[in-house]
């Protein structure tokens, strides 16, 4: 009789409903058809929200279903609906769904209510932000607040039945408690910007920020080789980018500019803090970001207040909000060209490296004039920067302490970080000079094994990396190989030198190249262990690097960290849990 009515309750599909089908009362039956109801309105409300010209309406449409659905399953009946046998599952978790449901729409609200001065701006300028400013001073504790509620919401829904015979209603518990954890990570990314972007633009003073380009045709650990840099200055919300240069306008010192500890020294040697070219190597964008400054305060006697980095996907990204940008002579530069203008086509183009970095020098100019012009619609610029911040093609350093810490717990700070828990990073650095990892697949499986009884686990990461660079003929700027200049190679050869991070504690029994057992380094960075090996290509070459490896197990959520190239990385994870607490 029991299985027999859960099948019921399957066939209908809607807990609501098969409540009401299950007791005596008309009342309850009234009652949970109207509360699926309201929950759906809800949903399709939500789902407006897509479109920014209706979201206004979209979520008081949401906001007002909501209230409903909350209305109708907490009083006495709902309660007596929990407690009854088969049902009182299913009936619990619909009430979380309500009670969430108007818990996050209300957040939503007080926070869209809170940003209309921006996101209804007819146009903005980026040169100057003093009224968006002002905005965002008032946005801050709204967006704290509501990363602090949606915590909650996720905290009391999480507390409901998982399985409650009705495989409809668990699927929708699970969709939304993954939704308010992307909401819980949108609203603190939101909240740490309001409350940085203020001081750091200059609300209180000036501000002077080293602005790097960097160039991931050629790998570095935090994206590329920087290709050029500029000045960006913000005062009282007035932003400028001067003194644009290529890379070459950096002289390297004759002294380190920074100490960052024996470690980083053994590992990456002292051109690392002398030379712009090295100075990127480590992936813990802090690094990189003081050893700019100190370069340029070396240089020019200025003491800079941050550094700031991005890339030509970035920037193209950026271009996909605010239109497209005219070089001097006409030539238009689009969201759809300047990867492939500035990590190829340049090359092929400009035989003389002086006249190729004028040439670059020129695109982020044009570039950077029109993101601190009039933006006609600065609502599209949130989800370009949101999504350069996502694939960490936008990195941030300050040298106030309290911005610098909030940084750092963002990925905006681009921080390897300390702390225990599964993690596999890949990160590559061209030690050939050549122009080809802009042609670099890459994929990382990181498969973790079943937990021994001393609280070790079983883990395996697995690379491969591609060169796949044409069979046509290149540049030879783009193919020399600076490493051996004296011995004859394959045009579009290249060599990598490929490090993978694992977890702190981790250890390595085994490491094979294309199946066989290979010699490897391992050293330490930020209490990561780290596994080396140099790895030569041949043109359209695959190698397959795996590591078998011996790490403690924490219940902690794998981290994959992904190196921002040209090309994405392919990710998989794969998890064991036998024998593992808690499974």
């Amino acid at each position: 009789m029991q299985s027999r009515r859960k099948r019921r309750l399957v066939l209908i599909g809607v807990p609501s409903l098969a409540l009401g089908l299950v007791l005596t009362g008309g009342w309850s039956l009234r009652l949970g058809l109207g509360a699926r109801e309201q929950l759906e309105a809800t949903r399709d409300a939500l789902l407006r929200l897509r479109d920014p010209g209706s979201a206004a309406a979209a979520l008081a449409d949401a906001r007002w279903h909501a209230a409903e659905a909350r209305r109708l399953t907490g009083g006495p009946v709902w309660w007596l609906l929990t407690h009854a046998p088969l049902v009182g599952d299913a009936a619990e978790t619909t009430r979380g769904l309500a009670v969430a449901a108007d818990d996050l729409t209300g957040a939503l609200s007080r926070v869209q209510q809170a940003g209309a001065p921006f996101l209804s701006a007819g146009s903005l300028s980026a040169g100057d932000l003093r009224r968006t400013l002002t905005a965002l001073g008032a946005l801050a504790p709204v967006l704290d607040g509501a990363a602090t509620r949606l915590d909650a919401v996720r905290s009391d829904l999480a507390r409901t039945p998982a399985r409650t015979g009705v495989p409809t209603l668990d699927r929708a518990r699970a969709t939304v408690l993954n939704e308010v954890d992307r909401l819980r990570g949108w609203a603190g990314a939101g909240a740490d910007a309001a409350a940085l972007l203020p001081p750091m633009l200059g609300r209180d003073g000036p501000r002077r920020y080293f602005l790097a380009f960097e160039t991931n045709a050629e790998s570095r650990g935090t994206g590329g080789l920087v290709g050029a840099f500029g000045i960006l200055k913000a005062d009282g919300g007035r932003v400028s980018v001067t003194r644009l240069s290529a890379n070459t306008g950096m002289a390297a010192s004759a002294k380190p500019v920074v100490d960052h500890g024996q470690g980083f020294a053994s590992r990456y040697g002292r051109g690392a803090t002398t030379t712009l070219s090295v100075s990127n190597l480590s992936p813990h964008f802090p690094y990189a970001a003081t050893t700019w400054t100190g370069l340029w305060r070396r240089q020019t006697g200025q003491e800079l207040d941050g550094a700031i980095a991005t890339d030509p996907v970035g920037l193209s990204y950026i271009l996909g909000a605010i239109g497209p940008v005219k070089l001097p002579g006409g030539e238009t530069v689009t969201a759809g060209n300047v990867v492939d203008l500035t990590e190829r086509v340049a090359y092929a183009r400009y035989p003389d490296p002086v006249e190729r970095k004028k040439y670059l020098i020129r695109i982020a100019a044009a570039v950077s004039e029109a993101l601190t012009g009039s933006v006609r619609e600065p609502a599209r610029l949130l989800p370009a920067f949101s999504r350069m911040v996502s694939e960490h093609r936008l990195r941030v350093w300050s040298r106030v302490e309290d911005e610098q810490r909030r940084l750092a717990a963002t990925p905006l700070g681009g921080v390897l970080p300390e702390q225990r828990g599964p993690y596999a990073g890949l990160v590559v650095n061209n030690s050939a000079g050549t122009k080809l990892d802009y042609y670099l697949d890459r994929s990382l499986t990181y498969e973790l094994g079943p937990c021994r009884p001393d609280g070790q686990r079983t883990s395996r990461v697995r690379i491969r990396l591609t060169n796949d660079a044409p069979r046509g003929p290149l540049p030879t700027y783009v193919t020399d190989r600076l490493d051996d200049p004296e011995h004859p190679h394959a045009a579009g050869s290249n060599l990598l030198w490929v490090s993978v991070y694992g977890s702190v504690g981790a250890k390595a029994s085994a490491v094979r190249l294309d199946g066989r057992p290979v010699g490897f380094y391992a050293e330490y960075e930020r209490s990561h262990p780290v596994f080396s090996v140099m790895l030569e290509f041949a043109p359209r070459q695959s190698r397959t690097l795996e590591l078998d490896l011996l790490e403690p197990f924490t219940a902690a959520p794998p981290v994959i960290p992904v190196q921002p190239l040209v090309r994405p990385q392919h990710t998989v994870i794969e998890r064991d849990d036998r024998g593992c607490p808690g499974s």
